[in-house]
């Protein structure tokens, strides 16, 4: 399952829209395996973490958004390389030499422990080591996030980024720096994260939440994951960009232990189709 891959030349996959193009971005920020030899000296997460810690399967249930007019982004490296999906910033002082010991952040830009509370890295990255990993990976991702906002918001007048996740379908109990209240319970089908409803208008928000209901699911708003970098850093709802992240079960559509998809994997990728598609026609409605 895992990818182990020396090219360094493409951290990112982007797929333009097949149909008539929307207002749309689905960014697909932590579905891959792939690591490359040079990432592998410092690793110590287990084959089981990586796999687990994955967003296993979400860019091939969102396969559909471009042909519903999206632009589609997803990171073609493992979270364990580095987490897009966290600010440059956001480094523990346990990860890098001479990182600032006051900081702790488990699964900040690089991760120290797995979500099962193990080790992630053999040792403390050099300072170089994290900025190769910036260089070649993060910035790489980011830039041509902000091209594609931009592109669309100069297109349409208004930029839509659905921030595409998946998360365990409980809390695991071991797991350093929750942020949620759900602890060890059985968590919503899905959690629609705005930081708040401040990184997108209440009607995208809105959307998310009835697309969910109409499926039979629930529903429960910014818990355990209120979004992170993305929805922090690029929603703007007063410029014209919004941002939600959406979280899926992985019951939905995994099954947890084998990792395999189940029986109504079509279901969810139907599902996933049919919210990018809500979400582009009213981000067109909203634009005129």
């Amino acid at each position: 399952m895992l990818a182990f891959d020396a090219d360094m030349r493409a951290p990112f996959e982007r797929i333009d829209p097949r149909g008539p193009e929307l207002p749309v971005i689905v960014e697909v920020p932590h579905a891959s395996l792939r690591l490359a030899p040079e990432f592998l000296d410092v690793l110590a997460a287990p084959a089981r973490s990586i796999a687990r810690d994955a967003d296993l399967y979400v860019d091939a249930l969102y396969e559909d958004a471009p042909t519903e007019g999206a632009t589609v982004l997803v990171a073609s490296f493992s979270r364990y390389v580095i987490d897009v999906n966290r600010a440059e910033g956001d480094v523990d002082g346990e990860v890098v030499e001479g990182g600032r010991p006051d900081v702790r952040l488990h699964h900040g830009l690089v991760w120290r422990t797995t979500s099962d509370g193990e080790p992630a890295l053999t040792r403390r990255l050099t300072v170089q080591e994290l900025r190769n990993r910036l260089d070649s990976v993060w910035r790489p991702y980011h830039s041509e996030l902000a091209a594609i906002v931009e592109r669309k918001r100069a297109q349409f007048g208004i930029a839509i980024i659905l921030a595409a996740h998946s998360m365990p379908s409980t809390e695991r109990s071991c797991s350093p720096g929750r942020t949620g209240r759900s602890g060890g319970d059985h968590r919503a089908d899905v959690v629609p994260g705005s930081r708040g409803r401040k990184s997108a208008a209440a009607c995208f928000i809105d959307a998310v939440e009835s697309h969910a209901l109409g499926c039979g699911w629930t529903v429960r708003h910014d818990d355990p994951y209120a979004g992170g970098f993305t929805t922090q850093h690029y929603g703007r709802p007063t410029e014209g960009v919004h941002a939600v992240q959406v979280e899926l079960a992985r019951r939905l559509y995994l099954d947890e232990d084998t990792l395999q998809p189940l029986p109504g994997f079509d279901v969810v990728r139907a599902w996933c189709r049919g919210l990018v598609a809500r979400l582009g026609q009213i981000a067109l409605a909203s634009s005129t």
